[in-house]
């Protein structure tokens, strides 16, 4: 559970958002039909990194059905015609995150996106010190229903702290009468994802994401290597992409087999709605305040 205490500590909050925001609108504007999946997040990570932060979490870009936690290989994966595109992009200041998403249409979806963009705004409308998480859920899902969707009920906002992207409170998608209570200069992350099927997701295909449970011993010497760039990142999430780029292809996937077996890191698989309907997502990062939210990854578009 993440709170932004001091001025300084504010400062980062707000640095990493709008750095956040800026590459997120940045991405927004280079998805097109034909143009390749891994270009645009790693043109968007690029643009995290010349704008002076670190990369919280990987670019992940989910297509259609899938809601989250999908981070592509394939050099040779483009968009395609009628794809509903979830950007979700991270960055931080010593630590300090800023977390943030959208969706782009490539199709003819635009109530689908409008109902969770809708709700993410009014949520935002309501979030000060003193409103319960039950109150954040059911605004979401009233909004969400209103307009025929589904929210998704097992995927929620969350706390954010430093060096830590997922912590406590858990911010739900409907109310799960669970009742935590926001609190001043609490920071959390709001993500309302809307579906036009079940409203549930669970685990589907291959994880390409992972993070760091703790440090063991490996014999290997890549493994050795690539260990010791993953303990850098400070338990921050990391992708299979980037480290194909610096050693073969097989002893990668041999050195995440072994980190897996051995308990070092755990793996995100991609979740996606179990009736395959389209979901849409917009997520933004805040700090709680005694009247209304800052929120720290809202620009201009």
């Amino acid at each position: 559970m993440g709170f932004a205490e001091t001025e300084e500590v504010i400062k980062k909050y707000k640095k990493a958002g709008r750095i956040a925001g800026e590459a997120l609108h940045y991405g927004k504007k280079l998805i097109k039909v034909g143009v390749s999946i891994v270009e645009v997040m790693d043109k968007v990570e690029d643009k995290i990194r010349s704008l002076g932060a670190g990369i919280a979490f990987p670019a992940q870009i989910s297509l259609n059905h899938v809601a989250a936690h999908y981070c592509s290989v394939d050099e040779n994966e483009v968009f395609k015609e009628g794809d509903v595109v979830k950007l979700d992009v991270g960055a931080h200041i010593d630590g300090f995150i800023g977390d943030t998403a959208l969706t782009v249409d490539l199709g003819s979806h635009e109530e689908l996106l409008e109902s969770s963009k809708k709700a993410l705004e009014n949520a935002i409308s309501i979030i000060k010190a003193g409103v319960s998480t039950d109150e954040i859920g059911s605004t979401i899902h009233k909004t969400i229903g209103s307009f025929g969707f589904a929210p998704v009920r097992n995927l929620s906002g969350h706390g954010l702290d430093k060096f830590e992207f997922h912590s406590e409170p858990s911010i739900p998608n409907y109310n799960t009468h669970s009742n935590f209570i926001l609190r001043e200069k609490q920071v959390i992350a709001i993500e309302p994802f809307s579906s036009s099927g079940a409203g549930i997701v669970s685990e589907s295909g291959e994880a390409t994401v992972f993070s760091m449970i703790r440090a063991k011993p490996v014999r290997n010497p890549t493994s050795r290597k690539i260990l010791k760039e993953i303990e850098g990142l400070n338990n921050l999430p990391f992708t299979t992409r980037w480290f194909y780029r610096k050693y073969p292809k097989f002893l990668v996937d041999h050195s995440i087999r072994e980190f897996l077996r051995l308990g070092i890191i755990q793996e995100f698989k991609p979740l996606a709605d179990i009736s395959k309907g389209l979901v849409a997502q917009f997520e933004h990062t805040m700090i709680v305040s005694g009247e209304k939210a800052i929120v720290t990854t809202m620009i201009d578009d």
